[in-house]
């Protein structure tokens, strides 16, 4: 099968010319970020709100530079498309998709990719067959901080347990639940870092603001996660505790690993060194214990935007057309497995194997 985007037939120096529907808060900041890349050529936006499309094109001076649809299904006929930017909500992402994918368009998407399973497999099945690349946009994967970390996980030794709080006031969303909206973040970091899935997973939660949803369940705005990674080659697997809430004006973004040997700290709200390797042990194994050589070490990180350097990526994975090793489609599938998993498990109370 040829598609006009296949490299061989393609100039490298020509941007690709690109699509962004839906223009919420981050479907805006995806435009931002599109528009400062020389790679990249927007061409169309999508959102139901005239007014909100009307005002960002006066924002960014876009009014005789791009066409503008109330609907995606008459912007996937836009002539001349190379990709097309998901940032609609997560309940509409597989008909939006697969229709772009089956256009013969690269495609990215704001995470989670599908809210269930079933559905972004396929969505990944369908992007192998019809050769064009599928990324979700784990933002935070591209954070330098969180590259960085997973280079320095080694130094830690045996891993002993790990922990993690995502909380503040919202924002509130109103078509997934807390887990889905901020728990997925550390799962996905936590996944990166230590190069696996979790097998298990219990989750429990509480809903005040949305209790019935739907038929089914309502949205939880607090939640704590128990996450289990197995490697089947030590005694004991890993575990890691989440925290996770909309109802909380302690603003909280750390994340911690400890091993045998250091503690890596991953944290927003510092804004200088957001991570730093906390190195020693303790000297003995009996009574007293004492801790044997304590450092900190505030780690370097580059200053540059976690969003732009994901876009960046998508075009040249887009490009190549090369699957990302960061942030693929099949990433963001078994991350969606996981979320799933967890959504059972604070159904029902019980433990969930993966």
């Amino acid at each position: 099968m040829t598609h006009p985007l296949d490299p061989p037939n393609r100039a490298a120096s020509a941007p690709l010319s690109l699509a962004i529907f839906g223009l919420g808060r981050w479907g805006t900041h995806l435009l931002r970020n599109f528009l400062a890349l020389p790679e990249a050529r927007v061409v169309a936006l999508v959102d139901p709100d005239r007014q909100r499309l009307h005002d960002l094109c006066d924002r960014f001076g876009l009014a005789d530079t791009i066409a503008c649809y109330d609907t995606w299904t008459e912007a996937m006929a836009h002539p001349g498309l190379d990709a097309a930017v998901i940032a609609t909500p997560a309940s509409t992402h597989y008909p939006i998709i697969k229709a772009a994918l089956e256009q013969g368009l690269h495609v990215l998407s704001e995470k989670p990719l599908t809210l269930e399973h079933r559905t972004s497999a396929a969505l990944v099945q369908l992007a192998a067959a019809q050769q064009r690349q599928l990324m979700v946009d784990h933002t935070y994967l591209f954070h330098p901080a969180v590259q960085r970390g997973r280079e320095l996980c080694p130094d830690l030794g045996a891993l002993r347990y790990g922990y993690a709080a995502r909380t503040n006031l919202g924002p509130v969303r109103p078509d997934a639940d807390v887990f889905w909206d901020l728990a997925i973040h550390d799962v996905s970091i936590l996944n990166y870092w230590l190069g696996m899935q979790p097998t298990a997973v219990a989750a429990w939660g509480q809903m005040w603001l949305q209790p019935q949803k739907s038929a089914v369940s309502g949205l939880r705005d607090a939640g704590w996660l128990r996450l289990i990674y197995d490697r089947g080659d030590r005694p004991h697997p890993l575990e890691v505790i989440v925290q996770v809430s909309w109802a909380n004006p302690d603003k909280q973004r750390r994340l911690g690993l400890v091993g045998d040997r250091g503690t890596l700290v991953l944290d927003e709200s510092l804004q200088a060194s957001p991570l730093t390797l906390h190195r020693g042990q303790f000297q003995t194994q009996t009574f007293p214990f004492v801790p044997k050589g304590p450092q900190t070490e505030a780690i370097a990180i580059a200053s540059v935007e976690p969003l732009r350097e994901m876009c960046r990526h998508f075009l040249q994975c887009a490009v190549v057309n090369q699957s990302s090793p960061i942030s693929s489609g099949q990433l963001a599938a078994d991350l969606v497995k996981t979320m799933v998993a967890i959504a059972t498990a604070a159904e029902t109370g019980k433990t969930i194997s993966i």
